[in-house]
């Protein structure tokens, strides 16, 4: 008789807490503490990511790597009939704005990486007719490549920018016709055994794989090619077109796509025959890129179309681990709805002090603090204001308060400066220059503060250091402007937004100088803000004509989106959190002034599927 020894190797371990670690599938242990056998199954599942920041359907393609953590669309329509040139790229967490393309098109197809990608073909809608070129991508610009032949839209493309591969689509007729990249010239090679447009493909030169598609009506045909040639394989359980794709001739997956209405199935293929699959998309859609991105067992949707053009997110994963999306929750509300209120800490162990009441009404000197369940009152304030600058990275035992204003009997600008110890605020020396909604980081004992309006009418590009005693003015910012967000440290401050516009800008401080850094996809003021100048998050804000619910994240690079918050509001208290557990609380909204309620943000996080064993 066989033993689990002599099948896997080795004994059941026995342990008195599960594993958190990597553990291989399958593996079995008991746990000493809940008496029971336990083992980590494999999974299937769809999760939640941020969504594009252009939803569009018909893109040109994709291009990524395996695991999903990166990927580039270019292209597509916004809605019918505008027809876009905008390249995005995907992270891992969201998406940037990458170079426009020189020619809007699309359903066309893509291949490659990041960065060094190749778009081809499409539909161009100025002509319109079907179009031959090519374009490559080296994760900055596009650069005009050699023609294909023929023209074409609808088609699918696999491989690298040096070795790819196209195949099907329409040229007024459904074609057949397959071409292979060297990275500099298309070359005619065989053909295809259905033609068909709007079909799926993924893999390499030499191990791709194309399904469904429309010849019409909706296909369930594979085919699998191996760099000489096209077999035809086993079909799809159900026909349809324009689906989302990832892997390659021996494994891949197809998603989504359209049997007449469209679909949230997912079928998987395992080199020689489909299965359905229980993972299934949250949203219905089609047209969301001829190829996708990642292998069979992590890869990303879309974008596409719904019932209107969408920009959602998707990541698929095959794996011993449940993956929980990024995403804001309710927390409890405020005692003290404000706005402009200041902040720091943790997410479990924040404080927002200071703010307004409501628009042009009274100012407040409430201080609160929360432990991650709910907001307790202490000591306020020795002088009530708004918008003054936060310590970022303060606690709930030692953080400082400077600048703002005050309204009834109005104040235009402060220059106090408290400190909290814990258990009470202390007046200690004032900035140099009075201004209201400063820009803050930093701790009560090393901080920066920028920007701000010394009056009503004019605002300032001057920079504060603080050592713990005493404010230094050092080296301004580049332009004056109020109502930054701010993170980080003295020596590694971020800022970004801005009042006048409102403004995309961001700008890195050293500790010495400003300099620029990537523009916010969306151009906003009085947003939140947690994190560090290489980790940040900015969420809500102002702009002309509403309030935001959007949330993007900075890597020190360039800002990528997140999902939303539940609720569109300015003014947030400044401060509290990280880029993976930022804290978003009060500020005005549209509806109400000021608001109590608090938001949290959780990054994506990823446990082992543990299960327990029974005998049934």
């Amino acid at each position: 008789m066989s033993t689990y020894r002599k099948i896997h190797g080795r004994s059941i371990q026995a342990v008195t807490t599960d594993p958190t670690e990597s553990v291989a599938e399958g593996q079995v242990w008991y746990n000493t503490t809940s008496d029971t056998f336990k083992s980590v199954v494999s999974l299937e599942a769809f999760s939640s990511s941020a969504s594009m920041g252009t939803g569009r359907y018909n893109f040109a393609g994709w291009a990524g790597s395996a695991p999903a953590d990166t990927a580039t669309c270019f292209g597509g329509m916004t809605a019918a009939p505008a027809i876009s040139n905008l390249t995005e790229e995907f992270n891992g967490s969201g998406w940037a704005a990458g170079g426009n393309t020189n020619t809007s098109r699309r359903q066309g197809a893509g291949f490659g990486i990041q960065t060094a990608a190749v778009k081809t073909a499409g539909y161009d809608g100025s002509s319109p007719s079907n179009d031959n070129t090519s374009e490559e991508y080296n994760g900055t610009s596009w650069t005009t490549g050699n023609n294909v032949n023929p023209q074409r839209q609808g088609h699918a493309g696999a491989g690298t920018l040096t070795a790819g591969v196209i195949f099907g689509g329409s040229d007024g007729t459904l074609i057949n016709k397959t071409e292979e990249y060297d990275g500099t010239n298309f070359s005619n090679v065989n053909t295809m055994n259905t033609a068909r447009t709007n079909l799926s493909g993924a893999g390499s030169q030499t191990t791709s794989i194309a399904f469904g598609g429309a010849t019409p009506p909706v296909s369930n045909a594979t085919e699998v090619y191996d760099g000489t040639n096209w077999t035809t394989a086993g079909n799809m359980n159900t026909a349809r077109n324009a689906m989302g794709s990832f892997g390659d001739s021996n494994s891949a997956v197809g998603t989504g796509g359209t049997t007449g209405s469209n679909s949230t199935a997912t079928e998987t293929w395992d080199g020689t025959s489909w299965t359905t699959s229980p993972a299934t998309l949250a949203t219905a859609r089609a047209f969301y890129g001829d190829t996708g991105s990642g292998s069979s067992t992590a890869g990303i949707v879309a974008g596409g179309y719904s019932t209107a053009t969408i920009g959602n997110t998707e990541e698929y994963n095959k794996s011993a681990n449940v993956i929980t999306a990024a995403a804001w929750a309710s927390g409890e509300n405020l005692n003290t709805g404000r706005n402009g209120a200041g902040g720091c800490g943790p997410q479990t162990a924040a404080m927002a002090y200071g703010g307004q009441q409501n628009p042009g009404t009274a100012t407040k000197g409430e201080t609160e603090q929360y432990d991650g369940t709910s907001w307790t009152e202490v000591n306020d304030l020795n002088t009530v204001r708004y918008t003054g600058g936060p310590s970022i990275q303060g606690t709930q035992t030692a953080t400082i308060y400077f600048g703002g204003a005050r309204q009834s009997p109005d104040v235009a600008g402060y220059n106090n400066t408290e400190t909290w110890n814990g258990s009470s605020w202390s007046e200690v020396a004032n900035l140099n220059e009075a201004r209201e909604e400063i820009g803050g980081a930093g701790t009560s004992t090393s901080a920066v503060g920028f920007a701000g309006n010394p009056s009503t009418a004019t605002t300032t590009a001057a920079t504060e250091e603080w050592d713990g005693s005493s404010w230094t003015s050092v080296n301004a910012m580049p332009g004056a402007d109020r109502a930054y967000a701010g993170s980080g440290s003295q020596t590694a401050a971020l800022a970004w937004g801005g009042k006048g516009s409102p403004k995309a800008s961001t700008y890195e401080y050293d500790g010495t100088n400003w300099t620029a850094g990537g523009d916010l996809i969306t151009a906003r003021c009085r947003q939140g803000c947690a994190g560090t100048q290489t980790a940040a998050l900015g969420y809500g804000g102002d702009t002309p004509s509403t309030y935001p619910t959007a949330t993007e994240g900075y890597d020190g690079t360039a800002w990528s989106t997140r999902p939303s918050m539940a609720a569109g509001r300015q003014r947030l208290t400044a401060g509290s959190g990280s880029q993976t557990a930022a804290l978003g609380s009060g500020g005005y909204s549209t509806t109400t002034s000021s608001v109590t309620a608090t938001e949290e943000f959780t990054g994506e996080t990823t446990a082992l599927n543990v299960k327990t064993l029974t005998q049934s």
